[in-house]
Order: structure tokens, then C-alpha cells, then sequence
């Protein structure tokens, strides 16, 4: 989780890098921004070097976001509540964004989300709301990261696809509605206009704001 002046660096291409204290192993390569209770962007990472923190320079600490060696110290003292030395590791991270999820694909069936991604976001923000079923699905997809694999796995077939897709399409309904993944209303209206699917979900958020859907 970022601040909220770090993401609106990260979504403008400014803050490119990120520094922990010790020797950090990211666990993919890939990975989901999250900023003020919501995921922003999906990244990549670049490269990952270890360093002594007197080693630190003032370009590094600019791409992680602060204008010197020695904020980026403070800040880092002010996350781990510890005195950090020079002889300290830290670990620089850089990576790139690939997806912003303010970007809205109204052509793609899910939006321009990646299977993956949904599963992902939905197994942080809707954990306690996921069903039996549900929960098998996101848990294969997380392992298998894909349709075709997770279908064969869950049901023998890759006839039973479209129950995986159908469950991904609803996770990802529900994390509009729960505000997680954020769609324009004009978007969601012209959305609604060629889906019965969508429909639904605009009409219901429609009338929750005490307005009505005119087709």
C-alpha cells in the first residue's frame, strides 16, 4: 500500500522506484500497486539490486520519490522504526507500470482485466464474501494462471471454461461495486446499453445514488 502523493508519481511515470530496508525477494515478478484501500496499476519489475545505504545516491532516492539520500533515510526510519545505519542493505527495486486500472477496456469481456489480476484482487478485497465454488476458483487461478488449466483442473473438461470465466466476470462485478476497481459512470453506462450483464449492475448502482436507467 502507497501513499497517495507515491501514486499519483506512480501513474505519471515519476516514482519508478521502490527501496526497502534488508534483502528483499519479491515473490513475482509482477505485481499490483495498491493506494488508499484500492489497487491502482499493475507493474512489472525491472531489476532488483542490493546496496549498503551509504551507497544510496540522490538519483535513486529521486525515482523513489524524495528529493534526497537523507528523506529517503527519514522515511525509511519513519516505516521500520528503527535507526538505520550506513552499513544498513536495503533493497532498490525498480519497475514499470503495464496497466493502470483507471483504464477501462469497454470492448473486452472483462474490462481489460487479466484472469489473473481478478483473482488476485478479489482474493484480497472479497475474501470474506466469496462463496464455496468461488473461492475453489480463485484459488486454482492463482496457482494455474490460466482458464484453459484451471478448468481442466477443477472439472476434468475444457468444456466447464465458461463456469470460470462466468465466476470471473461476477468477482469482477462485485469489485465494482464494492468500489475496488473504479469504472466511470458514463462508462458503465454504454456498457449497459449492450449487456445484460452489465444492466444489472449499472441499474443497481443507479438506483443506489437515487437515479434511473432509460434505455
Amino acid at each position: 500500500m502507497v501513499k497517495k502523493e507515491f501514486a499519483e508519481l506512480i501513474l505519471k511515470g515519476v516514482k519508478t522506484t521502490t527501496i526497502r530496508l534488508g534483502k528483499v525477494v519479491p515473490r513475482s515478478r509482477e505485481i499490483i500497486i495498491h493506494s488508499g484501500g484500492r489497487p491502482i496499476a499493475k507493474a512489472i519489475i525491472e531489476s532488483i539490486e542490493y546496496k549498503k545505504v551509504k551507497e544510496l545516491t540522490v538519483e535513486e532516492a529521486n525515482s523513489d520519490g524524495y528529493e534526497s539520500v537523507e528523506k529517503l533515510i527519514e522515511a525509511l526510519e519513519k516505516l521500520y522504526k528503527t535507526k538505520i545505519r550506513e552499513e544498513d542493505t536495503v533493497t532498490i527495486i525498480r519497475f514499470k507500470v503495464i496497466k493502470r486500472f483507471t483504464d477501462i477496456d469497454l470492448n473486452d469481456v472483462y474490462l481489460g482485466f487479466e484472469p489473473i489480476d481478478i483473482a488476485r484482487l478479489a482474493n484480497r478485497y472479497l475474501a470474506e464474501e466469496l462463496s464455496e465454488d468461488e473461492r475453489r476458483i480463485v484459488n486454482t487461478i492463482l496457482k494455474c494462471k490460466s482458464i484453459r488449466l484451471a478448468a481442466i483442473r477443477l472439472f476434468g473438461s475444457l468444456n466447464k471454461r465458461r463456469i470460470v470465466r462466468k465466476t470471473l466476470r461476477n468477482l469482477l462485478a462485485k469489485l465494482i461495486e464494492k468500489g475496488v476497481v473504479i469504472v466511470e459512470e458514463e462508462k458503465l453506462r454504454r456498457l449497459a446499453e449492450v449487456s445484460g450483464f452489465w444492466r444489472k449492475l449499472y441499474t443497481k448502482l443507479m438506483l443506489l445514488k437515487g437515479k434511473k436507467f432509460n434505455s
